[in-house]
Formats: structure tokens, C-alpha cells, sequence
């Protein structure tokens, strides 16, 4: 957390720049076009996730991680909190391609320091356990027949990047997502949803009231029956030959 404090003076003591419009336009036109796109050749698997709603309930300014990076650099839009880009790198080490932006929440309360440390472990777990199953499909390979020379065309991708999905003077929604592809692929997807003015988690109870479990019941009902009203109109599924 000192590290965030000290990153928090040193934006606060930095006088504005005067470049400070063209800085922060730049930043929205580079979020618009790249969006965090960069071709990795990890197959994602996109599944729901209760969380997520939050995301879409929540009204709030739909930024990039490129946006919110260059928004962090100017001082003048500091608040009640930041959330940085603390790590951010590309690099290739024994065939292990890494793509790795880390973001981490500057606030003065417990639940920003909670929420850093969690992020940071779970950096660490998806980092060793991307090692680990490099190293045995590598002695697999060798032990199947593979030579070294063929093996040192294989590669891995491993992804780490995240998403501000809502942000608000008080709060914040985003996501961090864990990837890594080679023969397989998996990805695993976290979603924070914090009320930093309260220090707090915000939860779907807090958006939808009580029957927040009911709400989501008749919403994830309704897409099902919808998706299978799809797959089953006349025409569905057919292939069209133009003859």
C-alpha cells in the first residue's frame, strides 16, 4: 500500500501538464481502436458469470486500460481512487510468449489493499502454474518421441490483462483475465465490483434488492428460452447454396 501512497504524491505534486487535452484524447482514440486487442492465440471461452451483471447494471464511464493508464498520469483526475497499470510487459523466455498488465487499486481504505494483494497471488499462482504445465507437456513430448529441435518450434501464450468495465466518482467495476494457450487453452476470468467511498464489495443484492436471486433466475431464464426459440425457427442451422 506504500507504494501506492507514494505513486499518489508524487501524481499530486507533479504540476499539470500542459499537453493534458491531447494527452487524454489520445488515449481515448488508442482505447477505441485497439481495445486491448493485440491477436493473442489463446481460444477464450466466454462463460457468464453472475458477477458480471454488475457490470452492465451499474451505470458509469466505459473506459479502456489504455484510457485509464494515461487518465492515472495526470493528477488533475485523481480522486478518491485510482486503479493503475502497476505492471506491464512483453517477453518471450524458453518459449513462453507473455503478454502481462497487472492493474492494481490506489485508495486509502483496507479494501484496495485486500483486493492488490489478491490480484498479486493470483499473478503469482497463474504465472507458476503456466510454468508448470509448459514443463510437463515439454517431458511429455520428449518422452513420446519429440526431439529437442522439434520441440523448440512449440510455444506457449500466456495472458494476463484487464478490463475497467464501469467506473464512477465512488466506484469501480473491472476485470482480470488469466489465459494460457499452447496444445490446450483456458482462461479464467475475476470480476471486482468496489465501493471505495464505503470500502466495501459492492454485490448484486446491492443493486437489485432482495430478490436479486429471482431477478437473475427470470433474466438467465429468459436468454435460454430465447437462444433455443433461435436454434429452432425454420431455417436455422441450414446451409444456403447459391446456385
Amino acid at each position: 500500500m506504500n507504494e501506492f501512497k507514494r505513486a499518489r504524491e508524487e501524481y499530486e505534486s507533479t504540476p499539470i501538464p500542459e499537453e493534458l487535452d491531447a494527452r487524454v484524447r489520445a488515449g481515448i482514440r488508442q482505447g477505441r481502436t485497439s481495445s486491448r486487442s493485440r491477436g493473442y492465440k489463446v481460444v477464450r471461452r466466454t462463460a457468464g458469470s453472475v458477477a458480471a451483471c454488475l457490470a452492465v447494471l451499474m451505470a458509469g464511464l466505459n473506459v479502456s486500460p489504455t484510457f485509464a493508464a494515461a487518465a492515472a498520469d495526470v493528477p488533475v483526475l485523481g480522486g478518491l481512487f485510482q486503479v493503475l497499470t502497476i505492471r506491464d510487459y512483453e517477453t518471450v523466455e524458453n518459449g513462453i510468449d507473455y503478454k502481462v498488465t497487472v492493474p492494481g487499486v490506489e485508495s486509502e481504505g483496507d479494501l484496495a489493499e485486500k483486493v492488490n494483494a489478491e490480484i498479486q497471488e493470483r499473478v503469482d499462482a497463474h504465472l507458476a502454474q503456466a510454468q508448470a504445465d509448459w514443463d510437463d507437456y515439454k517431458d511429455a513430448f520428449l518422452a513420446t518421441g519429440g526431439t529437442e529441435e522439434e520441440w523448440a518450434d512449440r510455444e506457449m501464450n500466456v495472458l494476463i490483462d484487464y478490463e475497467i468495465k464501469s467506473q464512477t466518482d465512488t466506484t469501480v467495476s473491472f476485470v482480470v483475465d488469466f489465459a494460457e494457450g499452447w496444445v490446450a487453452a483456458m482462461q479464467q476470468r475475476y470480476c471486482y465490483n468496489l465501493d471505495l467511498a464505503n470500502d466495501k464489495d459492492i454485490t448484486l443484492a446491492d443493486v437489485l434488492g432482495e430478490d436479486w436471486v429471482g431477478i437473475c433466475n427470470d433474466a438467465v431464464n429468459a436468454k435460454i428460452a430465447a437462444d433455443e426459440a433461435a436454434s429452432s425457427s425454420p431455417g436455422a442451422g441450414r446451409l444456403h447454396h447459391c446456385g
